[in-house]
């Protein structure tokens, strides 16, 4: 697969999500059962509810999208480069719609496929749930019911899986891949655990988008890595 996939029709993304309330004590009596709930069933420690209400950003059930950054590769002057755009708004509706735009936009370019790191169990069935929240009807690329398991494979990458080769049980993150195959990465102030405070407390969306886009190209330049192709350097970067 990697030896015969043209790298130019991927379409790169990270999405950035957070808690749908900012703390636990504004959720009201029903939600607070439901979260005491989900984490009787997720957690393996004896905390209580509330101090895990950090967590609630990464369920779509609890939380919500603010960013969605997308990239792809092209060529200038015949070296790659990489170009990306945010999605983000107050209105997480306006936000999944105008994605959702954009991927047509983007298919009629070529840009068939979409990839992200943990895209399986994360960033594309977090979008469509909450698509389906929001009311919004789903891309083709997305509506996966009655695709076919190869089908799927080939339209959503995911380079966690492919780093993963079979084994179920192996997680590794993003920033360890960037690390073991020598892709710079910024030194960034932020990391994803401090997205829900800098949006509530800090009201810093800009920061939050910066940082999703960073990531974005960090997974393209992993693909690249993974097909041995040499990566795009961040001030090849180009912000749209």
């Amino acid at each position: 697969m990697l030896r015969n996939l043209n790298i130019e029709e991927v379409l790169f993304l990270d999405i950035e999500t957070v808690p749908l309330n900012p703390e636990y004590n504004g959720l009201n009596e029903k939600w607070k059962q439901l979260w005491e709930h989900k984490m009787r069933s997720h957690s393996e420690g004896d905390e209580p509810a509330e101090v895990l209400y950090d967590r609630a950003g990464i369920y779509a059930e609890f939380g919500r999208i603010i960013c969605i950054s997308v990239g792809y590769v092209f060529q200038k002057k015949g070296d790659p480069h990489f170009r990306v755009k945010s999605f983000y708004d107050d209105d997480e509706k306006i936000l999944i719609q105008n994605f959702f735009d954009a991927l047509d936009g983007f298919s009629r370019k070529g840009k068939r496929r979409l990839c992200a790191h943990n895209g399986q169990e994360f960033d594309f069935p977090y979008i469509s749930r909450r698509a389906l929240v929001n009311n919004l009807s789903l891309p083709a690329i997305l509506d996966i019911s009655s695709a076919k398991p190869w089908e799927i494979k080939d339209n959503l990458i995911d380079t966690l899986q492919l780093w993963k080769f079979g084994d179920y049980k192996h997680y590794t993150s993003l920033s360890l891949l960037c690390e073991l195959f020598n892709i710079p990465t910024p030194k960034d102030d932020i990391d994803g655990s401090q997205v829900a405070r800098i949006y509530w407390e800090g009201k810093d969306i800009d920061r939050i988008v910066r940082y999703c886009e960073k990531d974005t190209l960090a997974v393209a330049n992993l693909l690249l890595k993974y097909k041995g192709n040499k990566i795009i350097p961040h001030d090849q970067m180009e912000i749209v």
